[in-house]
């Protein structure tokens, strides 16, 4: 016999009844219509883009010195023509690219754009990190109005509340403009150089490119190297115009009601970002705490071949905020349980159950047992699917146009016409529909 085949390590099947949390549908649908109905209030636009793009949009998009692309992290392969296309590992730089491509510049700005879906990274699987992942995304383009980037941050966090979260805080900080950041990486080429040696192979290699990613290496010795050092934070190497940006963009925040706090470790280490730059923390996630960050990113648009379009967005990993919320103790709703299920008594009824389920939905939720059972067992699965009602259906209910419909809470049975089982299926005075 032949080996069951099983999914790729670091992918995951997301489905009702799963027993790995946080991979349940319910809660998946919970985090995405949340965020949409909080997003389309405002105002924005929900688009898809393709999974994948032609591998040059998704390597400037990343940035040619990003892990994803110096560590090849990114799925790319070759299509039948010979073109090489990658699988995106992040939203900005496809929606970026449609914004360019469909003209949407003669829109009123900013243009308001979100999202939601998987995400593919190739990189080694461990708990928490996946091969596919799940992010909501929002980006709104076109706007260098620091009231912009004050409203993403807000949407960001009224999302997170609107899910049931407490624990929040939200970190600010300021990657200045690209000026800024020469300074900034001469400044820190100068102090690592002493520690080259010392530093891991991929810091070492980023001393000369873009010693800002540095700072947010995920070795602890470089981590040490950066504390040793006594690194002077960003926030003190902007300049007038992008220090005057971060400050009304705080005070934007406050009248906001949005607490926060400036963090100057906050980095982006590609060169299209400029100014703005935050990410969301929740305590009871563990170390890694970041539930979802965000940036500004004026540059990407040309990076891309379009012209300059200043833009602001953010991104919220679904998995980790599904694992905030069960460390909160937030409630998911409950499905709707079935108004009726219906069970065909022999094979002959099984039609006409199926013919009064489709009359009666889409204003009820009607399922059915799609195989004759007996009256015992069909009140047993219905019981089971947790309906309010079990309608049963054989040769003499057939006959005479009707079905047995009995209430499972009360016990109260009694036969019904097929014209009349909308009626009787509505409220039931004690019973929450």
């Amino acid at each position: 016999m032949a080996l069951m085949l099983t999914s790729v390590p670091g992918t995951n099947d997301v489905f009702a009844q799963s027993k790995e949390y946080p991979f349940r549908e319910p809660v998946f649908r919970y985090i995405t219509q949340t965020a949409e109905q909080v997003l389309r209030s405002s105002g924005a636009q929900m688009i898809h883009t393709p999974v994948f793009e032609y591998a040059e949009v998704l390597q400037k998009g990343v940035g040619v010195t990003s892990d994803i692309v110096v560590k090849k992290e990114m799925y790319t392969f070759e299509d039948r023509g010979g073109r090489v296309l990658g699988l995106r590992p992040e939203p900005t730089a496809s929606i970026v690219r449609a914004y360019n491509q469909h003209g949407m510049k003669v829109w009123p700005q900013p243009v308001r754009l979100f999202t939601w879906g998987p995400i593919f990274r190739a990189e080694r699987h461990q708990k928490g990190r996946y091969k596919q992942f799940h992010q909501v995304d929002y980006e709104a383009l076109g706007s260098a109005d620091p009231l912009i980037d004050a409203e993403a941050i807000a949407l960001m966090v009224q999302v997170y509340r609107a899910l049931g979260l407490k624990g929040l805080e939200v970190k600010l900080g300021s990657v200045g403009d690209p000026e800024d950041r020469v300074r900034y990486n001469d400044y820190l080429r100068g102090l690592f150089r002493p520690y080259a040696q010392e530093l891991s192979e991929d810091s070492r290699v980023r001393l000369e490119s873009n010693p800002m990613r540095i700072l947010d290496s995920k070795s602890e010795a470089d981590q040490r190297i950066v504390a040793e050092a006594g690194v002077r934070p960003m926030l003190e190497f902007l300049g007038p115009e992008a220090r005057g940006f971060h400050e009304k963009v705080a005070g934007y925040l406050e009248k906001l009601g949005v607490p926060f706090t400036l963090d100057p470790s906050i980095v982006r280490g590609l060169d299209y970002y400029v100014r703005t730059a935050w990410e969301v923390h929740h305590s009871r996630i563990g170390a890694k705490s970041a539930l979802g960050g965000g940036g500004r990113y004026d540059g990407l648009s040309e990076m891309l071949g379009g012209p300059r379009v200043p833009g602001v967005g953010w991104g919220i990993g679904i998995e980790r905020v599904a694992i905030a919320l069960e460390q909160e103790g937030v409630e998911i709703p409950a499905d709707p349980v079935p108004d009726l299920y219906l069970v065909p008594l022999d094979e002959g009824a099984k039609l006409e159950a199926l013919q009064i389920a489709q009359r009666l939905r889409p204003a009820f939720r009607v399922e059915m047992a799609y195989a004759p059972k007996s009256a015992r067992k069909g009140l047993e699965d219905a019981l089971k699917r947790g309906a309010r009602f079990v309608g049963l259906l054989g040769e003499a209910e057939r006959a005479r146009g009707v079905v047995t419909l009995k209430h499972l809470e009360t016990g109260d049975q009694r036969e019904v016409s097929w014209e009349a089982l909308g009626e009787a299926l509505g409220p039931v005075p004690g019973v929450r529909l």
